[in-house]
């Protein structure tokens, strides 16, 4: 199943930079984890916000919240998930 998923992350603005940058390390570690396993297939930065588009490719929502929660920030996201499915006017064979 593939996923839009919006995430917005907020840290406080009291957290001690050496915490902040200890989350930020982590939570890239495990993303680019996740996107050689092909979970999460797209990661795009929207310009001018401490945000991302992301696409996911998960067996369920389930799978997907369990991803979501196993984050190191996502205390700190705001999220919105769309479920996805292909366009029966796309005309790429795949779901890329």
């Amino acid at each position: 199943m593939l996923f839009k998923v919006r995430m917005e992350v907020r840290l406080p603005v009291d957290m001690p930079q050496a915490r902040a940058d200890e989350l930020k390390k982590t939570e890239r570690e495990l993303a680019q984890t996740l996107q050689q396993s092909g979970k999460w297939r797209h990661l795009w930065r929207i310009v001018g916000q401490y945000a991302n588009i992301s696409i996911f490719d998960v067996e369920s929502s389930s799978e997907l919240h369990e991803l979501l929660t196993s984050l190191p920030l996502f205390p700190y996201m705001q999220i919105e998930v769309e479920a996805l499915c292909r366009h029966p006017s796309s005309i790429h064979a795949d779901e890329r």
